[in-house]
This record gives C-alpha cells, sequence and structure tokens, in this order.
C-alpha cells in the first residue's frame, strides 16, 4: 500500500483507516491540525505506578487521556487502539518481542492504555512560523535519543529521558522555543538547545529511535522532551508486558492541536 497524495489533508478517521489497512509509515506532517498522540498501554497492577511515572514527568510523558481496563477506544479517540495506529512494540519484560500493525493478538482485557502528548502536533505551528521541520521535508521519522537524564521514579517505572531533535537555523531558535512554548501539553519548549553531547548524545546521525536528518553549517540542534520516554522505562523496568507505539508512528487523535494551544 503506498502513501496517499496528500497525508495532511486527510481526516483522522481516513487515516486510520489506511493504517487498519496495514499501511505503515511516520505520521509527522499527516492530518494537518489534529493532535497526535503517544501510545503505552500496561496491566492494570502496573497502570498507577505509570500514572504516577508520568505526573512525576509531566514534560515527556503529558496525559492528554487514559483508558478503562480492557477498553480499545478513548475519549480522544474513537478508533481501535489494537490496529488504528500504523504500527506497534510488544514488550515482555522490557524487550521488544514484536513488531506489528495489528496488535489484537497481544491484547489483553487487563491493559490500560495511556495517551501521551507528542510532539508532531506543533509542527504545523512551527511551519507557519518559517521554522523549517527537516524531517517532513526529508519524508523520513524524526531522530529520537536516549540521553543521560533520569527521569523521576515512580513505584515499578524509572529509565532515561528520551529527546526528539529539530536542527533550527540559528536565528530562528528564538521563534522555535517561542511557538512551542505555548503548547505546554504537547511537550512545550525545548529541554536543551545546543551541543548534544551534555545530553550524553554521541552521535547525532546515530539516534535511538527513528532516522538521521541532515544538520546544516548554520543550524543548531534543538531538543525536545518526548513520548517514546515511557517505552525507554518499560526497556530500563521490564514489566511482564507492554504495548506501545512504534516511535513515530503515532495514535492520530480526534481532538484539534488547537486545544493544546495556550494564548
Amino acid at each position: 500500500m503506498t502513501n496517499p497524495i496528500d497525508p495532511g489533508s486527510l481526516s483522522p478517521d481516513q487515516a486510520r483507516a489506511l493504517f487498519r489497512a496495514g499501511l505503515r509509515v511516520p505520521t509527522a506532517g499527516w492530518c494537518s491540525g489534529w493532535t497526535q498522540a503517544n501510545l503505552i498501554a500496561v496491566p492494570r497492577d502496573q497502570a498507577y505506578d505509570l500514572l504516577l511515572f508520568a505526573q512525576r514527568n509531566p514534560k515527556p510523558c503529558p496525559v492528554l487521556d487514559v483508558t478503562e481496563p480492557g477498553a480499545v477506544s478513548a475519549s480522544l479517540f474513537a478508533g481501535d487502539l489494537r490496529t488504528d495506529l500504523p504500527g506497534y512494540v510488544v514488550y515482555e519484560h522490557g524487550e521488544p518481542v514484536a513488531e506489528a500493525t495489528d496488535v489484537t493478538g497481544y491484547w489483553r482485557d487487563d491493559l490500560v492504555s495511556f495517551l501521551i502528548g507528542c510532539s508532531f502536533t506543533f509542527e504545523d505551528a512551527l511551519r507557519e512560523a518559517g521554522v523549517p521541520v527537516r524531517h517532513i521535508e526529508q519524508s523520513t521519522n524524526v531522530p529520537m535519543y536516549r540521553t543521560n537524564r533520569m527521569c523521576r521514579r515512580a513505584g515499578e517505572f524509572g529509565g532515561p529521558l528520551v529527546v526528539s531533535m529539530r536542527p533550527v537555523p540559528a536565528a530562528q531558535v528564538a521563534d522555535a522555543v517561542r511557538v512551542t512554548a505555548r503548547y505546554p501539553s504537547v511537550h512545550g519548549a525545548p529541554v536543551h538547545v545546543g551541543d548534544p553531547v551534555e545530553l550524553g548524545i554521541a552521535d547525532l546521525d546515530e539516534p535511538d529511535f527513528g532516522d538521521p536528518v541532515e544538520v546544516r553549517v548554520d543550524e543548531i540542534p534543538v531538543f525536545w522532551a518526548c513520548g517514546v520516554t515511557p517505552q525507554a522505562a518499560v526497556m530500563a523496568s521490564r514489566p511482564k508486558l507492554a504495548i506501545g507505539h512504534a516511535p513515530g508512528h503515532m495514535a492520530i487523535t480526534d481532538a484539534r492541536d488547537s486545544r493544546y494551544l495556550v494564548p
């Protein structure tokens, strides 16, 4: 299956139908104006600890919605959480055991799903402000990196902060900070600007998740907290089961980006 000519013009329902039919593709630039979200689902026994982890680490883990145990849709997501994302990762004891476009066979009636804010939500606003978004320009996945900053632990869950990176022309860094700070529920302003070594990132061309992008001579790497952080916590903490989105392959919700814009 190939991408639609203009994925940005699709409605969330149209996009979810394509993903349900098996299309696997990063979702940056899809469904312009509609909020995208990270997915992490854990058994009910671990759900309180994960909720507390998110509460203690709101920058990388802004919770947009939480389901009842076993529910396969959410108030922000009218589709099926088991089939309507373009890609999933299944973890057992912290190890990825499957990557799939349909996790119905792994789903359990006690799973509680969390929808976590995603920085893709503010990318339209960045582009409207004239700030380039390189991974969209290059039709690749956004680069994401584990850092040397540890999240505040909560019960069973702990692990490193994960960040996404966008190279920004030096003259536009202030614009990028200003624009994204107005979206605190989807990571907000950057957590770091400049030297990646300060975050423990040795090589921008070797992301832990996603794809590398070109960083030009006049550009500065800018790093935002990333909603893959709960999956890093799963890998570090090793719960019996967890299901997450494939990094960069998001849940496209029925909420508008404007809902999360602070005037």
